[in-house]
């Protein structure tokens, strides 16, 4: 479990043109599992309606319990984890559910989770800047 930021990136947006109040943009905080089994973010409803979010699409989504569901796909979401962020976009579970940080997140912010201490942390080779890979195609 870590902590993770949340907050409406259209509010955000809002504040950075001049429009909205920085202390008006929907945030939350709270505990995520980090599953590096699951592919990206999943937050419960209830969290999704408390920062407004819109809803891109629906998708197909299969559980660790192997069932499968179709799940909203929301966006205009802002993450922080360990001092890290981005934006991106969530499936959203039923209210009530454990949020998930997956491995979009984990990769996309250079994050490295200790398999001893189960620690998330940012990545020891590069301390201050996420370090991404990119391929070149010729």
């Amino acid at each position: 479990m870590t902590k993770l930021k949340l907050a409406n990136n259209g509010d955000e947006e809002l504040v950075a043109r001049g429009l909205m109040r920085p202390e008006e943009v929907r945030r939350i905080e709270v505990d995520a599992l980090v599953d590096t089994g699951a592919t990206g973010l999943a937050i419960p409803a209830d969290l999704a309606e408390k920062l407004g979010l819109r809803e891109l699409r629906r998708v197909e989504v299969k559980l660790a319990d192997g069932s499968k569901l179709v799940v909203p796909v929301m966006t205009t979401l802002s993450i922080e984890i360990v001092g890290r962020g981005m934006v991106c976009d969530a499936f959203v579970l039923p209210a009530g559910s454990t949020p998930l940080i997956g491995q979009i997140q984990l990769e996309m912010l250079d994050l490295v989770v200790d398999p001893k201490s189960r620690d998330v942390t940012v990545n020891p080779a590069s301390p201050d800047v996420p370090l991404l890979d990119l391929l070149h195609v010729a």
